[in-house]
């Protein structure tokens, strides 16, 4: 692999995708893409005592089915790349437990599907594992209990406020798929002093606009060369900064942009406000519809932009601002 331009990476023997497994909640079930869900719960518990160990599970879940697509063991696993929203990342960790695959933790917020993806590429490309294994999942009601007020509380959403999705997504990767990772570039970390907790998609777009500027610059293409650029989860409002500010800057994404929020939820008849948020959205998004799509053909050409807001609890209560980041992968058949 090589660098070109300031931080996108270029594989010169693409990994490529051999398993992947998509799980989500109930919510998310009645939404547009329930279709494209390998499997789906009505019980938001999943069977088990607590929000935290519901999230555990879907992992666990997305993870198996994923490793069966790819007719792979764990033990043909050599690492896997893992990470939530929750505190020390006790999803990830407490839900792979069992399948004792060496395991390297990761925190992107939101973004962590893209960086376990692009993790996992790395490693795949270097020979440092055969192959390699990016998972991870969120949970309404675990999110909610941690970063904003328990259920119980009943507290109003406004208007910019986000669905934190039940879902969980899983990638495998190795040789002889058919979907190429061929490209990747590490986002940087930025802040323009939003502090709303409420207003995710402000607080993400810049590093969203940083992120695909600097990818679309360094490989010399324009966002027409592509089938879809898919942000997440940005939402109705982030996205909608997004498109403003790179149009600003030369670069025109309407018509070929979509994002992993608006497209998770119908807005008009699901009440998840600006759209849907967390780790699971990009991740079930990417792992269910959008590889589904590059497989059968509909799409051959994509980037993959997850962002993240770069928060914690002790932040929001010191009253610092919510940095973001966006990781893209470039995705071919």
């Amino acid at each position: 692999m090589k660098r070109i331009g300031k931080q996108t990476l270029e594989f010169s023997t693409p990994p490529t995708i051999i398993g992947h497994g998509a799980v989500a909640g109930r919510k998310e079930a009645a939404g547009p893409l329930a279709a494209d869900f390998h499997q789906t719960f009505d019980d938001t518990t999943l069977n088990t005592q607590s929000w935290e160990k519901a999230e555990a599970q879907l992992q666990k879940e997305a993870v198996s089915v994923a490793l069966g697509n790819a007719a792979c063991s764990p033990q043909d696993i050599h690492m896997i790349f893992a990470g939530d929203l929750l505190n020390q990342c006790i999803s990830s960790t407490f839900g792979l437990l069992d399948y004792q695959i060496p395991f390297l933790g990761q925190y992107g917020a939101c973004s962590t599907m893209a960086q376990t993806l692009l993790m996992a590429a790395i490693m795949v490309e270097s020979g440092a594992a055969d192959r390699a294994a990016a998972v991870t999942s969120s949970h309404f009601c675990s999110a909610e209990r941690q970063f904003r007020t328990p259920l119980e509380y009943g507290a109003q959403r406004t208007p910019t406020a986000q669905w934190t999705a039940t879902a969980s997504g899983c990638v495998i990767l190795g040789a002889g798929g058919k979907v190429k990772v061929r490209h990747g570039l590490a986002g940087k970390a930025t802040d323009l002093g939003v502090k709303d907790p409420a207003n995710m998609g402000a607080a993400m777009a810049p590093a969203a606009a940083d992120s695909i500027f600097q990818y679309l610059t360094d490989t010399g293409t324009s966002p027409k060369d592509y089938d879809g650029i898919f942000t997440g989860d940005l939402g109705a409002v982030g996205s909608s900064l997004l498109l403003d500010t790179l149009k600003d800057n030369g670069f025109d994404l309407s018509g070929v942009h979509n994002d992993c929020g608006l497209m998770l939820y119908d807005r008009e008849k699901q009440d998840v406000h600006a759209g849907g948020s967390g780790c699971g959205c990009s991740a079930g998004v990417l792992c269910g519809h959008l590889l589904g799509r590059m497989e059968r053909g509909e799409l051959r050409n994509i980037l993959f932009c997850a962002t993240g807001a770069l928060m914690s609890t002790t932040s929001q209560q010191q009253g610092e601002a919510i940095p973001g980041v966006c990781h893209v992968v470039h995705l071919t058949t």
